[in-house]
């Protein structure tokens, strides 16, 4: 099951918070010129904004930027599988101008996929007093809620930071090439387990309306290892009578990769701020939220926009990824393979 794997991973995929807290090679920051680009393309589209999900690559003229988010790439495929990048000026700007902007750059990395049955593809991360527990359908970027070790859909997703909260709300990543190291060296026969399905609460946003999908946690495809971890779908989906429990074996492996995510040693925690631009691989790198407390005014609380991306240089993926609702999107565009139901 797991690709001819016998001995730890290694490669640029593999790191720990403790060896990234040292360096700042993770971090970038946007240049004159690339600022310049961003100023220029809002004067040319003037103050009457049109929908910015009506607007294509050939619409923008960002040579600069085009460069630099195609380094990104790089890293997110065959590099350390994440970035950071600081300097959009979204204070400066409209939220009209600042979903161009964002929708720009985004078209720049990839092809944005929709992230709900809706078709949606820029989703505002926001607090809207909604809650996931008693819903179907509610999601946990919607709330103020922490959010444990995930991956989001899509080959990447991309954040951009409008406006910060009151306190909280630290991001972190974790490299799950380290992860699957830590579940050798600790527990090497829940790796078997890890490789084995389990079902998810698709919070009805599967475009096939299943209401439940079955995936592994640890997914090893041509030569890579990918994960889909959702600990808190993965335990809303136990409500369904139709879901075998889960057992003693999967508690304990889910436990462990628990245990691995939030050891201070091995997670990357760090805060965004107004104009940062967080983007990770979601099959290297998983992601989580700490609680956080919002403003008392609605048009001050925290807000980040979300796009979800299927990258060009995208790895081969899965054929279990097909039917999901995070990954069949990417899946499909170099596979070809639609969902079925």
């Amino acid at each position: 099951m797991n690709d001819g794997v016998t001995g730890p991973l290694m490669g640029p995929e593999v790191w720990t918070g403790a060896q990234l807290s040292e360096r700042q090679d993770w971090i970038e920051r946007l240049e004159v010129q690339e600022l310049a680009e961003l100023e220029a393309m809002l004067q040319n589209f003037g103050p009457d904004v049109v929908e910015p999900e009506q607007l294509g690559l050939q619409d923008f003229q960002l040579s600069h930027l085009q460069a630099r988010f195609a380094r990104v790439r790089t890293q997110l495929e065959g590099g350390r599988g994440f970035a950071l990048i600081r300097g959009v000026p979204v204070t400066r700007y409209t939220l009209a101008q600042n979903r161009l902007i964002f929708w720009a750059l985004s078209l720049l990395l990839g092809e944005p996929q929709a992230q709900d049955k809706l078709g949606n593809r820029m989703h505002s991360v926001t607090n809207t007093n909604l809650r996931v527990e008693g819903s179907d359908e509610v999601r946990s970027y919607q709330t103020d809620d922490e959010l444990t070790f995930h991956n989001d859909g899509g080959d990447a997703f991309m954040l951009l930071c409008l406006r910060t909260a009151v306190s909280g709300g630290m991001s972190k990543l974790v490299s799950v090439g380290t992860i699957y190291n830590e579940v050798l060296a600790r527990r090497p026969d829940l790796l078997e387990v890890l490789q084995q399905p389990f079902h998810f609460d698709a919070r009805g946003q599967h475009p096939s309306g299943l209401k439940i999908q079955s995936a592994p946690i640890l997914n090893f495809f041509d030569g890579r290892l990918s994960v889909l971890y959702k600990k808190r779908y993965l335990m809303a989906a136990q409500r369904f009578p139709e879901v075998p429990r889960l057992t003693l074996a999967q508690q304990e492996a889910i436990g462990l990769v628990e245990e691995i995510c939030n050891d201070p040693a091995i997670q990357l925690g760090f805060y965004m701020e107004p104009g940062d631009i967080q983007i990770a691989n979601n099959y290297a790198v998983l992601h989580a939220r700490t609680k956080y407390e919002d403003a008392q005014d609605p048009e001050a609380r925290r807000h980040l926009l979300r796009a979800w991306l299927t990258l060009p240089n995208g790895r081969a993926l899965p054929p279990v990824f097909a039917q999901t609702r995070e990954f069949a999107t990417s899946y499909q565009s170099r596979h070809g393979t639609a969902v079925r139901a």
